[in-house]
């Protein structure tokens, strides 16, 4: 069965940085693309970042080029996003979410889905 469980959400003013973390069971963790999907209030599910199986590829939202950074560690099992000069735009719930052979830019292509955590950036 496999599970994502985020953690690292919270409240943080505009221009701090947060760290998600998404640790991932039940699943050959380098054979799956990991990433980072949000859902803002009132909004559309977006794209946030993602990371090859290999750690080799990263790709990023434009709205958080620059200031998020996406890592992963296969030992422990886990992808992080590191996010930094955060926004209040950036207010969302973060779900972890992997697929074995999609691109997680289209959300279709997701295979799990973590429930999500929170982050609420304040002014």
């Amino acid at each position: 069965q496999v599970q994502l469980v985020e953690s690292g959400g919270g409240l943080v003013q505009a221009g701090g940085s947060l760290r998600l973390s998404c640790a991932a069971s039940g699943l050959t963790f380098s054979l799956y693309t990991m990433g980072w999907v949000r859902q803002a209030p009132g909004k559309e599910r977006e794209f946030v970042a993602s990371i090859s199986g290999n750690g080799l590829s990263t790709y990023y939202a434009d709205s958080v080029k620059g200031r998020f950074t996406i890592s992963r560690n296969n030992v422990n099992n886990a992808v992080y996003l590191e996010m930094n000069s955060l926004e209040t735009g950036d207010t969302a719930v973060y779900y972890c979410a992997s697929t074995l052979l999609g691109d997680l830019r289209f959300t279709r292509d997701v295979n799990n889905w973590g429930k999500g955590t929170l982050v609420t950036v304040s002014s």
